[in-house]
């Protein structure tokens, strides 16, 4: 039986904090593709709003609308087509997204109108170069609604999201009120995202070292993070040890009683001995406060059927760095979860 998420408040509860001067994001030439992205994305939305099945033929007319060329053109590939559509989920949200919370009547209600908006969009069954090399698998807009419930994110709230993708978890913290600080190493997924969300400073460092990076007066409340599961910048080889990289640069940039919610594999968990000596380190800056792994259906849609992790972590000392939560098991899928119970 797997443990409802912990919908509780953060140790001690946080006050609003300040959000320094992000490197904005240097106008490069990708902004031209990003913006026909986000334009094929606002024709995609349209479909969405009709409650329309986006197939193959109505992605590729939106696609070639906005680019002007075909995909064999090389003006586009299949993978920039699926940010398209990542990108007109994002845009629902913002739209929609408020009288959607007003409707459910709980936060678990809130999961069948985002399983809606899933099934009208297309598998992803194509990659680009940059998407393997960087591991570019976006979270199911599903699983980031239970991350930022499990953050329990307030618009007191400063949310940083070290690898943004296309902006499907930031949306959500948007939505919940909160200022947004948002990272995307990727050049082409770093453009959609300032156009998607213009108001916010976009930086693309290497979020395996996010704390290192960020100007100093930048100072997140909660972290949303699903970081690349082995993949490091600049190394050619996997790295088993990338996401708790990832997990440990942004555990550190937050303040005691921050949260951190992180997205992983699987198997990266505090009572799998392979780890077990990472999250005890790690308890030295934080306490787990949940953990538990989710079937790998639910990325189905995005391409994967990988078993993936929801850990949650409060910046406050834990009694015992060797103690953990009991692992709850495996959920078959995200209402199992039981979110907000």
């Amino acid at each position: 039986m797997v443990r409802p998420i912990p919908v509780l408040p953060r140790h001690p509860a946080m006050t609003e904090s300040l959000v320094g001067g992000a490197m904005p994001l240097a106008i490069r030439p990708t902004a031209v593709v990003a913006s026909a992205v986000v334009k094929a994305a606002r024709q995609l939305l349209s479909a969405l709003e009709r409650g329309d099945r986006i197939d193959a033929a109505v992605l590729r007319h939106a696609m070639e609308a906005a680019f002007g060329a075909s995909d064999t053109s090389g003006a586009w590939n299949w993978k920039t087509a699926y940010d398209a559509c990542e990108a007109a989920t994002v845009l629902f949200l913002r739209r929609y997204g408020a009288a959607m919370r007003a409707k459910a009547a709980s936060p678990a209600a809130m999961l069948p109108m985002l399983t809606k908006i899933t099934s009208l969009l297309p598998t992803q069954t194509r990659r680009s170069l940059e998407s393997e090399s960087l591991q570019q698998f976006s979270t199911p807009i599903g699983l980031a609604f239970v991350a930022s419930i499990a953050g329990a994110i307030t618009p007191t709230d400063v949310v940083l999201e070290p690898s943004a993708g296309t902006g499907l978890l930031a949306v959500l913290a948007e939505l919940a009120g909160a200022s947004l600080i948002l990272n995307e190493f990727g050049e082409s997924r770093a453009g959609i995202l300032t156009q998607l969300f213009p108001a916010v400073s976009t930086t693309q460092f290497d979020a395996a070292h996010i704390n290192d990076h960020l100007d100093a007066g930048i100072t997140p409340t909660v972290v949303l993070m699903n970081p690349p599961f082995s993949a490091a910048v600049h190394v050619d080889r996997q790295m088993a040890d990338a996401a708790l990289r990832h997990v440990g640069s942004a555990l550190a940039r937050l303040p005691e009683g921050g949260r951190l919610v992180a997205i992983t594999g699987a198997g990266v968990a505090p009572d799998n001995p392979a780890w077990t000596d990472s999250f005890t380190r790690l308890q030295e800056h934080g306490r787990v406060v949940f953990s538990a792994a989710i079937d790998g259906v639910v990325y189905a849609k995005h391409g994967t059927t990988i078993g993936t992790r929801l850990t949650v972590i409060d910046r406050a000392p834990a009694e015992d760095i060797a103690s953990f939560p009991s692992s709850p098991g495996i959920a078959p899928d995200l209402p199992t979860y039981s979110i907000g119970s």
